[in-house]
């Protein structure tokens, strides 16, 4: 017990003493990391690029507010033979929704909405919403009825709505978000909110629509000017600036004769489910941030009682979540069971993976911060063998 509260009053002290969180330079010795021991992390990615699993992979490894290892191996284009540098620009995917959360909860600490708000007060794309009592088996005795309470903005952040993955199909596809989310008039719920966990791409996107409705200004402008600038994330996006473009990593499919090329096409309006674009060292700042309860370099963003409802499960003991041992926060999942630690990870990390094998988590009890980009296809993001690595490999490396 005695080096339990000493490992942990070690790391409160190194977190306190911490300068300004800065990318560009890395630190092993003020991470209390074992260099050699980080070596190994590029060293296996290098590996998985070798045996055609990935064109190239960025890791960032962040201890006590400093940068421990930043390591690019690959290429961001195959085709051209591009090197993977650390700046690399990735498409996060499903990486975006908790910065959607976050600036919901923004909105939340300055008493504009509530988590228990009903989403058709914003939007009355959600009123008369029914409910399926079948849910998706079908059969004899399934009409629909109406559900016992409307869905909320907490349902929302945890996939606990009752929507499906997406809005049902329309005869053609929308030009703005708001377009986008009034296709939810034409869903019907899985089951009665709060009651269990369906992953709804549709229910993020409205949360968008929201900040929208109650900022008074647009999804991306509102995230622009309350997270990315005062953090200091000048490559977070959702439409590249021309003079960046060459720096964006190509988006491939793992296949049986080798990595094919997506083509990916220019989107019309923001995604809050996952439009971002962003590199390793701006996503790690993200993280920072919550990791230090809100603050980063002396700028304000979340309270501390916001990231606490962000990062802590909020569906019990219902199965949520893609990995083992995990519930959901908001835009989360978090490590809530000792199943849920076998990548090194201690109970109450909070994670998320993208579709395109994009992930970040952050570690309180060890005061890590972890970033893995690559940009392939094919699913398993979550667990991916890369990202099963990686995490393992970081908290190895862990000295003091």
């Amino acid at each position: 017990m005695k080096t339990g509260i000493s490992f942990v009053l070690s790391c409160s002290l190194a977190a306190l003493a911490a300068g300004p969180f800065v990318i560009d330079k890395t630190d092993p010795g003020a991470a209390g990391m074992n260099p050699a021991r980080l070596a190994w992390i590029p060293a296996r990615m290098k590996e998985f690029v070798a045996a055609g699993k990935t064109a190239g992979v960025v890791t960032l490894v962040a201890r006590h507010g400093h940068v421990a290892s930043l390591e690019a191996v690959g290429y961001q284009d195959l085709e051209n033979k591009t090197p993977m540098h650390a700046d690399t620009i990735f498409r996060l995917a499903s990486v975006t929704k908790p910065v959607t959360c976050a600036g919901i909860m923004i909105l939340v600490d300055e008493g504009r909405l509530s988590l228990i708000d009903s989403a058709e007060k914003y939007l009355p794309d959600f009123k008369g919403l029914k409910l399926n009592p079948c849910g998706t088996r079908g059969g004899y005795n399934c009409a629909l009825v109406t559900p016992s309470r409307p869905v909320n903005i907490l349902d929302l952040m945890t996939h606990t709505s009752g929507l499906p993955g997406g809005a049902p199909g329309r005869e053609a596809p929308p030009n703005t978000l708001a377009e986008s989310v009034a296709g939810v008039s034409r869903a019907t719920l899985l089951f009665e909110p709060g009651t269990a966990w369906n992953y709804s791409n549709i229910g993020i996107a409205a949360l968008g629509r929201i900040i929208e409705v109650v900022a008074g200004q647009p999804y991306d402008r509102f995230l622009a000017e309350r997270i990315f600038q005062p953090l200091e994330m000048k490559d977070t996006f959702f439409f590249v600036p021309a003079d960046k473009t060459n720096r964006v990593a190509s988006v491939y499919t793992y296949e049986a004769d080798g990595l094919k090329r997506v083509p990916m096409s220019q989107p019309k309006f923001p995604a809050p489910e996952g439009g971002l674009l962003s590199t390793a060292g701006d996503m790690a700042r993200f993280h920072q941030m919550l990791l230090d309860k809100g603050k980063l370099n002396g700028q304000r963003i979340l309270s501390a009682a916001a990231v606490e409802a962000m990062t802590s499960s909020q569906t019990g003991s219902m199965k949520a979540g893609f990995a083992p041992g995990v519930g959901h926060g908001f835009g989360f999942e978090v490590v809530r069971e000792v199943l849920g630690t076998f990548r090194y990870n201690s109970i109450g990390s909070f994670v998320k993976g993208g579709a395109y094998r994009t992930y970040g988590w952050v570690d309180p009890t060890k005061d890590l911060v972890g970033i893995i980009f690559m940009q392939r296809t094919n699913g398993g993001g979550d667990v991916a063998d890369e990202i099963n690595s990686f995490m393992a490999m970081a908290a190895s490396a862990i000295e003091r």
